[in-house]
């Protein structure tokens, strides 16, 4: 049997030891991610009278129903059908709306923004999904009555990670492929949000039990941001609450985005800011 040198064990622990460390960052970006800004459980999670089932979380649930569609979300636990998908299955489902049989996932699913998720985010959201409660839950299957397209768009090979920081890069990236800001506050044209016209200008109606809300303008004109200072913006993303104390409407996620860090939140206003004013939709 062959020895190894006390140098070789050495080296050894230390390759194991930042292995594990890579492996508990990535799932701690993982879980932020997923239950931050992501705000996965907001679709994904089963609802009662009171709220999520917490019991349930991402076990799937109806999501949206109207004359083009009746979503519903999958069940994304290790109990339901992803369990039987490879990380790299998961990973382009996430991320191109692809299943492993080749099929397509429904609107309202953001992947005009998913696409451009990077890869390490992807991997941590897949690591942290593997290690959440199994709920055994058949939430059932989305029906279309619009046409689906054939794809999103081309096979997503690699994306690269923009640095994190209080910078409008990491904001963007941070209000696009993560928390898909602007695919709600953006209205909605033929082929999806109208990004290259009309990018955050508001106007996409949501109707559900609250009855009928209507994303506002999140660009820098009059109509939009411009009367709000970035502590106001905050404290509306986060808790839902408007400047005079009044509440804001579902469905955006205020409960997930209460959990997204301070210079999260700060690298999101500077990038809010930055957008070219433009009136509302209408």
């Amino acid at each position: 049997m062959t020895r190894l040198s006390t140098a070789a064990l050495a080296a050894l622990f230390c390759t194991t030891t930042s292995l594990a460390a890579q492996s508990a960052d990535l799932l701690a970006r993982g879980e932020y991610l997923v239950t931050g800004p992501m705000g996965c459980g907001n679709c994904h999670t089963p609802m009662g009278p009171e709220g999520f089932i917490d019991s349930q979380a991402l076990a799937g649930r109806l999501v949206e129903q109207n004359d083009m569609f009746t979503a519903i979300s999958g069940n994304i636990t290790p109990g339901g059908e992803v369990a039987d998908w490879s990380d790299a299955e998961l990973a382009r489902a996430i991320r191109e709306g692809i299943r492993p049989d080749g099929s397509l996932i429904g609107p309202p699913m953001p992947f005009t923004f998913y696409r451009h998720l990077s890869d390490t985010d992807v991997a941590a959201i897949v690591a942290y999904l593997r290690t959440v409660p199994a709920v055994e839950n058949d939430p059932g299957e989305s029906t279309y009555t619009m046409p689906l397209p054939p794809a999103y768009g081309p096979p997503v090979n690699s994306v690269a990670d923009i640095p994190h920081g209080v910078t409008v890069d990491y904001g963007e990236y941070l209000a696009g492929p993560v928390a898909h800001c602007m695919e709600c506050h953006t209205p909605m044209g033929p082929q999806g949000p109208m990004i290259d016209t009309d990018l955050g200008r508001g106007g996409f109606e949501f109707h559900g039990p609250w009855g009928m809300s209507v994303a506002p303008n999140l660009t820098s004109s009059a109509d939009g941001l411009a009367g709000y200072s970035d502590a106001e913006l905050g404290q509306m993303i986060r808790t839902g609450t408007r400047p005079d104390g009044s509440p804001m409407m579902p469905p955006m996620p205020y409960g997930f985005f209460a959990n997204m860090t301070d210079d999260d939140l700060a690298a999101i206003i500077l990038y809010l800011r930055s957008l070219p004013p433009l009136p509302d939709a209408g």
